[in-house]
This record gives C-alpha cells, sequence and structure tokens, in this order.
C-alpha cells in the first residue's frame, strides 16, 4: 500500500508539509484485511528485528558485511559503517541526528527542520522531487528513503547503483523497531537503545494513565490536520487518538479524508485537535456556520498541537502522543 503521498500531498497544498501518509483509494481497497495484517506482523517484525541485531552485533558494535531487509521486501547488504548519508525525509532526518549520527548526514531535503541543524545540512531538493544531481554530488554511500515518499527517485538511484535502504513505519512500534534497525545499519546501537527505550516509556505512560477509562468513558476526538482534513482508520494518527483512550470520530472511514462539516456536528466531539505550525486552525474551526454547538468549542476544548509531533513518524512522535494524550485526559496524564 501506498503509505506516505496522499498525506504529504496535502500537506503540500497546506504548506504544512510532512514525511508520512497513506493513499486513501489504496487503503479502502485493503482494509478488510489490511488491520489484521498489521496486527499479525508486528510481532514477526520485532521478533525479526531483534534476531537481525543479535546475530550482528558484538560487544555493542554491528558486524559488517551486514544484510538486512528493507521495506520494499529488498536484501540490502552494507560493506561497511555508511560514513556519508543522505535523507530522503524529515522524519528519517530526525531519526539520524537522535542517533548521534549528525557528522555523517551530507544531504537532506528542502522540508528538513528539526533538530536547528539540519536547516545547515546540503539540500537535495523537495521530499517528492528530490535532485538526483544534488544527491549523486553528495557522494553518500547510504541514502535512506520512505517507500512510498520517494519512490521515483528510489528508483532513479537504484539504476545509477547507489545503495538506497527504505522504510515504512504504520505505527509507533514499528518506528521504533526502524530506529533500532537503521542504528544496527549505521553502527550507532547505543543511541538507538536509548531513543526507543525512551520512546517505549513514553508510551507506557500514556497507555497506564487511561487504562482505567471505561468505552462507555472514553471522549470522543475530532482531529484536523489541514484545513478541511481529518484522519480515518488504519493511520498511524488515529493509533495516537487510540491509544490516549479517544475515540476517533473519523474511524468509520480509512485513510486521509476531507471532512463533511455535518458529520462532524452529528458526531458531536468532546474534543478537538488541531495543527498549528503552518497554520493555525483553531479561528478556522470556531468560525465554521453550525459549529458553536459542538461539545468541544462549547466547552474550549480544543487543542493545538506543532503538526510534525503527529504527522513525523521518528523519535517524536511519543511526544505527540504525550501531548494528545493531556489534551484528552489532563488529569490523569501530566
Amino acid at each position: 500500500m501506498k503509505k506516505i503521498l496522499m498525506i504529504l500531498l496535502v500537506f503540500v497544498l497546506a504548506f504544512s508539509l510532512a514525511a508520512c501518509g497513506n493513499n486513501p483509494s489504496e487503503v479502502s481497497e485493503n482494509q478488510d484485511q489490511g488491520t489484521q495484517d498489521v496486527a499479525e506482523s508486528n510481532d514477526t517484525t520485532q521478533e525479526e528485528t531483534e534476531e537481525t541485531a543479535a546475530e550482528n552485533i558484538e560487544n555493542g558494535q554491528t558486524i559488517y558485511p551486514l544484510t538486512v531487509t528493507d521495506a520494499s521486501g529488498n536484501e540490502v547488504t552494507i560493506e561497511q559503517k555508511p560514513e556519508r548519508i543522505v535523507s530522503l525525509a524529515p522524519s528519517i532526518t530526525e531519526i539520524l541526528f537522535a542517533l548521534g549520527l549528525d557528522e555523517n548526514i551530507v544531504g537532506v531535503t528542502e522540508y528538513d527542520d528539526f533538530p536547528e541543524e539540519a536547516t545547515t545540512k546540503p539540500k537535495i531538493g523537495g521530499i517528492l522531487d528530490g535532485n538526483t544531481e544534488a544527491i549523486l554530488a553528495a557522494e553518500p554511500d547510504l541514502v535512506i528513503g520512505g517507500l512510498s515518499l520517494n519512490e521515483a527517485i528510489i528508483i532513479g538511484l537504484a539504476e545509477l547503483d547507489i545503495q538506497v535502504f527504505t522504510i515504512e513505519p504504520n505505527s509507533i512500534d514499528e518506528v521504533i523497531e526502524d530506529i533500532q534497525l537503521l542504528g544496527l545499519i549505521t553502527d550507532a546501537n547505543d543511541a538507538a537503545e536509548t531513543v526507543v527505550t525512551q520512546m517505549a516509556d513514553e508510551k507506557q505512560q500514556v497507555v497506564e494513565a487511561v487504562s482505567g477509562i471505561s468505552e462507555a468513558d472514553k471522549k470522543k476526538i475530532y482531529l484536523e490536520f489541514s484545513e478541511g482534513w481529518t484522519v480515518g482508520s488504519g493511520e498511524f494518527m488515529n493509533e495516537l487518538i487510540e491509544l490516549s483512550g479517544g475515540i476517533n470520530v473519523a474511524a468509520d472511514q480509512a485513510g486521509w479524508l476531507q471532512i463533511s462539516e455535518e458529520k462532524i456536528i452529528e458526531e458531536n466531539p468532546d474534543v478537538i485537535i488541531y495543527t498549528t505550525k503552518y497554520m493555525d486552525l483553531k479561528p478556522v474551526i470556531t468560525e465554521r456556520s453550525g459549529w458553536s454547538e459542538i461539545t468541544a468549542i462549547r466547552d474550549d476544548s480544543l487543542v493545538g498541537m506543532n503538526d510534525d509531533l503527529i504527522s513525523r513518524p521518528g523519535p517524536r512522535i511519543t511526544q505527540g502522543l504525550l501531548e494528545i494524550a493531556k489534551g484528552i485526559y489532563p488529569e490523569l496524564v501530566k
């Protein structure tokens, strides 16, 4: 399934560029089996990641050559520790910096802005339209991209014998697994363990805090991440809402979708989550016709979020989870 392109296009149109997303039509085609497949594959993927690490780490260091399988199903052999890395997505750049690899990053997209040091790195073009010449000029020994997000540029690089590794996380657990895998590939195993331990702790903090909420007492949530757009089932933003003990009022549909203003009024959410970085959506939401009677607006239960915390599947995604949970249940999540 295309897990990135649609949301990115929406964010581009709203000047709200993110690092991943889904194609609603393809999600719909695979909806019936998709959720079951993800659930059944999570444990298997984690086991495979742990087995790969156990077989290829000695005294905390990666043993090369290393053969790993990327998101496309291709086996990629890393002959030695990558010294020059190009990132094709903001979320990947955040992972690399979190792994302490800032000196090894020789190319990022125009939209990579976190941490601040990422803005000083050489630019290789946009997210969807990376510049092959700029990538080649960076002389990378490894390019890391999103399977769907960077598909076109990845095909071109492969034809030029540039080594590419793709990831495609669809949940918090898969983000954690990918960080561990990239730590293994780049011989940053200790740093990866530190990062994923913190992420797991943040996730567990939320899960435990909301564990006592009964189904009947769960709050109904509406999330608007770009003007007129929300998220349905099968997406990691929906997972953030559900892990936070909320009920997504758009979960009866799959993927990324344009809202029906009448449907949101009918669903009457208790809390509205909106994004603020590229465009503060609060006045847009509160001034819609008929929305003043929605419980969330009437009670001023609107929660503004930094877009990147909930749209980039990287090390900050569990911070986004915490912020959503605090916004929904401030009395439970501190």
